[in-house]
């Protein structure tokens, strides 16, 4: 469907991209999965064509671009492979912290270096003991002179062994009720001493993906890498959540597309009883059902898009469209699997990959039940 919000210069930017990953990503892409990691290479010359953080203003090195840009990155990126999540989240999930929170020397140091690939991001919020429930975070940042010490655990974070910074939630205050105002965030750099990274984490699925747990151990952090204010950490990961669940939809949106057409493919060259598994009703009848619910969910995830541009609050919708996309995106895999019979499990064929990779996208940026717990509150059912 028409993308409404997208110029003639995004579609060049559209082609360039496509283009760029026809070369660099999709031949090597099955032996990035086979060794689990995407190469920092690869980062570095998404950062040369212009491919990471567009949005940021000119002044640090981006191209300040509307958010339009950030969705054909997404989902060109999707179409790829659910593995180059990490790029999706360092481009608009961790670097808008940055832009949004950072003071002016803060984005002078970092943001040249994240828009040129020189640096990759990532942020842990997540620990062993608390995922959902963030303000149970144990991780604390005690302040002693010109330095915080920080001692704690994050785990399952997305870019974990190559990021360069990490952007934290931590507990500056251990004290103060409700529990949340005492968290901020800090910005962890890859030499920090007492800072550590744990195992590279052995995933059912988004294989070249690095996920890692990190360690910090009497870590001395600079009080100048403070994002924002002591206190206010847990107000801005509220108030960026909004387009990280976003993100989140339209990659499972797309995969799902992916998955429909790469199987509608399939079921018209396989054949069985002396004609093409495409041509039985019950194949035919599968496909549509799946392709009917994808085109609603694109068209929810449209609008949504339009109004998240116009700086609308729309955490309600967005909330709906993160549960329900990605439920949807499970339900796809599972039946474009199906219709693929012995096939559909066998390495080789990219519905495995992707039955796989989907699982986990109803799971990070908040589960669906507690999408649904946001989304009843807004109701009024609290």
């Amino acid at each position: 469907m028409k993308q409404f919000y997208l110029t003639r210069e995004h579609e060049i930017f559209r082609t360039s991209l496509r283009k760029f990953l026809q070369k660099e990503a999709v031949p090597y892409y099955e032996e990035w999965e086979a060794n689990r990691i995407v190469p920092r290479e690869f980062w570095l010359k998404l950062g040369n064509e212009g491919f990471l953080c567009p949005y940021i203003d000119e002044e640090y090195g981006g191209l300040n671009t509307d958010f339009g840009y950030s969705v054909i990155i997404i989902e060109e990126l999707e179409k790829v492979g659910s593995s180059l999540v990490g790029v999706s989240l360092h481009n608009d999930i961790v670097v808008p912290y940055i832009d949004a929170y950072g003071n002016d020397q803060q984005k002078r140091e970092w943001l040249p270096k994240c828009i040129s690939g020189e640096y990759i991001t990532a942020i842990a919020m997540t620990e062993p003991g608390a995922g959902s429930d963030l303000a149970n975070i144990k991780t604390t940042a005690i302040k002693q002179g010109d330095h915080y010490i920080v001692n704690g655990e994050k785990t399952f974070i997305t870019n974990g062994i190559h990021s360069d910074l990490v952007i934290i939630a931590v507990k500056t205050d251990t004290s103060i009720q409700p529990a949340y105002k005492g968290i901020s965030l800090l910005v962890v750099e890859k030499d920090t001493i007492g800072f550590s990274r744990g195992k590279k984490l052995n995933k059912v699925g988004l294989h070249s993906q690095d996920t890692a747990e990190l360690i910090f151990q009497d870590a001395k952090v600079p009080v100048k890498n403070l994002l924002g204010e002591e206190g206010k950490g847990f107000y801005y990961l509220m108030d960026k959540l909004q387009q990280e669940r976003l993100v989140v939809a339209l990659e499972a949106l797309v995969s799902s597309e992916e998955m429909v057409k790469v199987t509608t493919e399939y079921v018209k060259n396989r054949k069985a009883f002396g004609k093409s598994i495409g041509q039985f009703q019950n194949t035919q009848f599968k496909l549509v059902e799946l392709a009917t619910e994808i085109e609603i969910g694109r068209t929810f995830i449209e609008r949504l898009i339009m109004e998240h541009m116009e700086g609308k609050d729309i955490v309600k919708q967005v909330s709906m469209a993160k549960w329900w996309i990605t439920d949807l995106g499970k339900k796809v895999a599972s039946e474009c699997l199906q219709l693929h019979g012995g096939y559909g499990y066998m390495e080789e064929y990219e519905i495995a990959r992707r039955f796989r990779d989907i699982q986990v996208m109803s799971i990070y940026a908040g589960t669906n039940e507690i999408m649904k717990t946001i989304i009843a509150k807004n109701m009024g059912l609290n």
